[in-house]
């Protein structure tokens, strides 16, 4: 049966609000954690990004749930060794309840160090090779790697969990697709795309998890709801590889105003009808995907969990009459 979690926004939240809303969803019935791990917010509006590590080491604490990054980009800003450390404490903290959900990144976040930013095929050569190291680095040996891209030199961790976290991989176009089925342990998307399923699967992925990611703006009037997500996320009608290519904020919110109201609406479920927040969800699981995370869009949270857990999550989970 298909899993339904929810989706931490760290870029519209900060870690106090985050933590609640970990709980809520929980104590509504979401079974799982998304936690998206962010340097900048996509937008001013959003205007939050907090330090997705210390964050996860308390949720660890203050849930139950699995607990998956969506996604940290461990190539360009931060070091593989650095996030193999981090991911490592985190999975004994969680008690195995922690997956590393890894991307190849956006500029967005990666460039602030001034780095280079590569184009999509090196980036994710360079991700396949951080994936290498890190499971290196957890056998728990001396670790010297003089890679492509990155070189260790007599790195050992000392703190690791009983198993070494799985590590799923984002794959958002073809080539990505293929390359999460060749590396990953599990496979994370947010367009429920049948056809990138397919290409995961047969690129050696085929049998292992996979997990969507859908936004929705949940409120008692469509119109209003609609105007939420272009107030606080227009950044989700920004097409094609933009969003990976842009540098900062403001260009984000640059190419994010041509963006209409009317174009949001029909991409993001908005208002009250607790059949088209489900059909929104169950196109995911049509597609293919054993875990769907939803996050609610906005202010309107706790009125959000409540309708989820009474009128759609419920209505998810009953089986369709023969």
């Amino acid at each position: 049966m298909t899993r339904f979690g929810y989706f931490l926004a760290s870029e519209q939240w900060g870690p106090r609000d985050l933590i609640w809303q970990a709980q809520r969803a929980q104590e509504a019935g979401f079974e799982a954690l998304w936690l998206s791990d962010h340097f900048h917010p996509w937008t001013d509006q959003q205007g939050e990004s907090p330090f997705v590590w210390s964050v996860l080491a308390v949720l660890a604490r203050e849930t139950d749930l699995p607990i998956v990054t969506a996604v940290t980009c461990p190539t360009v800003r931060t070091h593989p060794v650095i996030i193999a450390h981090a991911a490592a404490t985190t999975a004994v903290l969680a008690d195995g309840r922690f997956v590393l959900g890894v991307g190849s990144g956006e500029a967005l976040n990666e460039q602030v160090t001034g780095a280079p930013w590569p184009l999509a095929r090196q980036r994710l050569e360079m991700l396949a090779e951080a994936v290498d190291v890190m499971r290196q680095l957890w056998t728990g040996e001396v670790i010297t790697h003089h890679g492509r891209y990155y070189t260790v030199e007599h790195a050992r961790l000392y703190t690791l969990p009983d198993h070494p976290p799985p590590v799923f991989v984002s794959g958002l176009g073809p080539r990505a697709a293929e390359v999460a089925g060749q590396i990953g342990d599990g496979y994370i998307c947010t367009t429920p795309d049948p056809d990138l399923v397919r290409i995961f699967d047969d690129s050696g992925g085929a049998g292992k998890p996979k997990q969507g990611g859908v936004k929705v703006c949940y409120g008692s009037d469509e119109q209003e709801a609609a105007k939420t997500v272009h107030r606080l996320w227009p950044n989700e009608g920004v097409p094609g590889e933009l969003a990976q290519v842009l540098r900062t904020p403001e260009h984000i919110m640059q190419a994010a105003s041509l963006v209409t109201v009317e174009q949001l609406a029909s991409a993001v479920t908005c208002g009250p009808d607790p059949a088209r927040h489900a059909d929104a969800l169950q196109e995911y699981v049509n597609a293919g995907f054993d875990d769907v995370f939803v996050n609610q869009i906005g202010p309107n949270q706790d009125d959000f969990f409540a309708f989820y857990e009474h009128e759609v999550l419920a209505e998810l989970r009953t089986p369709s009459p023969r």
